[in-house]
């Protein structure tokens, strides 16, 4: 791959400053892309674009560079898979990219990649071609992008079917959530709605039952089979929980043992808990 063009060296040209607004969500949203770096997650892009059976819409917009910086065989190996897949390579100073990066100390890539690819609708969601059982992870307003983040790539490593979004919620594509998710925002479908009637709806019309976390109403889950079968699994907001309107739209709640002082989880830590135990009831040993 030719790279003849000499790197950009200043902060102020206006490609990296478009790059560096996109830390916030306003500007993500008006330039439909957000920036990922790191080559851990970088190569998670690089493999859904490879795998045939992936449905992730990933698509590689730019991909900031700077061979000074790099270490290893990584790097290059995906500085040029990703330019192949259609990101245009843009050579940077070591810098500059420094102003991309929000590590300790820069990889030497930073990408940018198209951002509502990545979202599906949720009647795009092939529930119903799904075989059973499944697992379907609802998050009913969550604030904290970190708690999201790690839910998503938790969420990942169980198999979950899709993470669905209720609004208000923390951006997918804020940079705390991406670099949490290690690089599962590209495996994960997930979608948002802003109605959970409308989710109930759809839930009960591809054959899921919506079990929602909440300690003071759940009957203990090492306790329960509630969590057999094809579950939407609701966990609510960090400070409020499940709102109101979840009332009349579960079937179950559950709950997890707190056998000491303290009288809550952090949502993610209760959530991948939860996760794990409807894995253990629904899946053979492996």
């Amino acid at each position: 791959m030719e790279r003849a063009n000499p790197p950009i060296t200043s902060v102020r040209n206006a490609r990296i400053i478009g790059a560096r607004k996109l830390a916030q969500r306003k500007h993500r949203y008006r330039q439909d892309r957000f920036l990922v770096e790191g080559l851990q997650l970088l190569a998670m892009a690089a493999e859904q674009i490879r795998d045939p059976l992936s449905d992730a819409d990933v698509r590689p917009l730019e991909l900031f560079y700077c061979e000074e910086l790099f270490v290893g065989e990584t790097a290059p190996r995906l500085l040029r898979e990703l330019t192949e897949a259609g990101a245009e390579p843009v050579h940077v100073a070591p810098h500059v990219l420094e102003t991309l990066s929000e590590r300790e100390t820069s990889q030497g890539l930073a990408g940018t990649f198209a951002l509502h690819d990545l979202e599906a609708a949720l009647d795009d969601l092939e529930a119903t071609a799904w075989p059973p059982p499944g697992l379907i992870l609802v998050l009913d307003r969550l604030q904290d992008p970190g708690n999201l983040g790690t839910l998503i790539r938790t969420a990942d490593a169980v198999g979950v079917r899709a993470v669905i979004l209720l609004e208000p919620c923390v951006d997918p594509f804020d940079p705390k959530t991406v670099r949490g998710t290690m690089g599962s925002l590209f495996a994960v479908p997930f979608t948002r709605i802003e109605s959970a009637e409308a989710l109930s709806s759809w839930l009960t019309r591809v054959g899921y039952r919506a079990v929602g976390a909440d300690a003071r109403k759940g009957e203990a889950v090492w306790q329960s089979r509630v969590l057999a079968g094809s579950v939407a699994l609701v966990l609510g907001n960090e400070a409020r929980g499940l709102g109101s309107e979840w009332n009349d739209a579960l079937s179950a709640y559950v709950s997890l043992p707190l056998l000491g002082c303290a009288e809550s989880l952090n949502v993610a830590v209760a959530g991948g808990a939860l996760m794990y135990e409807w894995l253990r009831v629904n899946r053979p040993p492996i």
